[in-house]
């Protein structure tokens, strides 16, 4: 291993904020504009924080795929996004993009530095911990240009060294990404198959339609309760005092846990009504977004207000339970918006009403489906497997504690 020195971050890039953009032109237009909504802590970039954007803007506030942007504030610690990094993606370069008030554009001044690095350097939790300790506010957390400048760090002053650990890092990341996009994929094709069997009714277009309350149906479907197939079993409330990030215990599926099947907080609390949750298993939100969701994480507890949509018996697949209710649930979400907390609750599912297909149809995508998810979970197993060896690697080579 080569020589390694501490460097000041401000010494090797500068840190440039966002302009002040006028909500009036958001929405239209052919620039995007990004705002704190593109930066995760476990994500390189979300697109749901590019909105299109038409007013005027100076270039200086212009960044390109392979940026590096900033999130300049924090609202919440359950969002832990303050000065983490998000990378304008390759997807984007053919775009006109600028940077809001609520992003720091990092500019790098060292080239033998590449953005790579940079970025898994502010990954690190040697740098987490550093902002931890300089932020400010309380209600919403902030940092400065200074902030973020003024962080020290030791590096190989190899450059090729420096490269190296950044390779090693990303390609365990890209293989999580690719992985992430398969099961995307699958999970598009699964409800692909399901719209043409049981929306389109494609495959029995030659056989008799009959007049429903939900419109014409094949001759022998019914229109009945989703109860007829599937299970709803609901979260038990556990203790908050008893919730920890040490890992102690099982972890803890919240509503916030179902998008990225990554739980914050356990607990070592088994209660009477404790259900458990596996890789594969159908989840949703009873409060805000009604959506399902298949769970790829780790086995754990289903909290409160999440509730597991489950088959009534081993020949329905948990794909056809998702896909069955998910118009439902996306109907009630519907007509719950505006309100200023919105919920669903067993009365609202008692209420469903689907379109029922014959048991052996329901056998038959069932069969399907299972291989689809089968194949979603062993991928999502080689992803935590990924993920947890890219964040044990990560401040082990970033800080020479292991050679290349």
């Amino acid at each position: 291993m080569g020589e390694w020195k501490e460097y000041r971050l401000g010494d090797i890039l500068s840190i440039k904020s966002g302009f002040s953009y006028k909500g009036k032109f958001i929405g239209t237009g052919n620039s995007l504009l990004l705002g704190m909504g593109c930066v995760s802590f476990k994500e390189k970039f979300l697109m749901s924080g590019a909105r299109p954007y038409s007013g005027p803007y100076d270039e200086r506030y212009k960044v390109h795929s392979g940026d590096i942007v900033l999130a300049t504030r924090q609202q919440s610690d359950n969002l832990p996004i303050l000065a983490m990094p998000a990378m304008v993606p390759d997807s984007l370069k053919d775009k006109d993009i600028v940077i809001g008030t609520n992003l720091y554009k990092v500019e790098i001044t060292d080239t033998t530095f590449s953005n790579v690095y940079i970025y898994w350097l502010l990954k690190t939790k040697r740098y987490v911990n550093y902002i931890a300790g300089v932020k400010t506010g309380t209600t919403v957390s902030m940092v400065t240009k200074k902030n973020v400048e003024d962080f020290t760090f030791f590096a190989p002053t190899d450059h090729k060294e420096r490269e190296e650990i950044a390779s090693i890092i990303s390609s365990l990341d890209n293989k999580i990404a690719v992985n992430n996009k398969i099961c995307e994929n699958l999970e598009a094709q699964a409800q692909a198959l399901f719209k043409h069997w049981f929306i389109d009714f494609a495959p029995f277009k030659e056989g008799k339609f009959v007049e429903s309350e939900l419109g014409m149906i094949p001759e022998g479907w019914r229109v009945g309760s989703p109860y007829e197939y599937v299970d709803f079993i609901y979260g038990a409330p556990y203790k908050s005092n008893l919730f920890n990030d040490k890992k102690e215990g099982l972890p803890l599926i919240r509503i916030r846990d179902l998008k990225d099947c990554s739980p914050q907080f356990y607990t070592p609390e088994i209660l009477p009504k404790t259900e458990y949750v596996k890789a594969g298993d159908v989840l949703a939100g009873m409060d805000a977004e009604f959506a399902p969701y298949l769970w790829k994480g780790q086995k754990g507890l289903l909290n409160q207000r999440v509730c597991k949509i489950k088959p009534k018996n081993t020949s329905i697949g948990r794909l056809f339970c998702m896909l069955l209710v998910k118009p439902q649930l996306l109907f009630v979400q519907a007509v719950k918006t505006g309100t200023t907390v919105s919920h669903i609750g067993k009365s609202d599912i008692d209420r469903f009403k689907v379109v029922l297909p014959p048991f052996e149809e329901v056998v038959k995508f069932s069969k399907i489906g299972e291989e689809i998810l089968e194949a979603i979970v062993t991928l999502s197993a080689e992803n935590l497997r990924l993920s947890t060896l890219r964040d044990t690697l990560l401040p082990k080579l970033m800080s020479g504690q292991i050679k290349v």
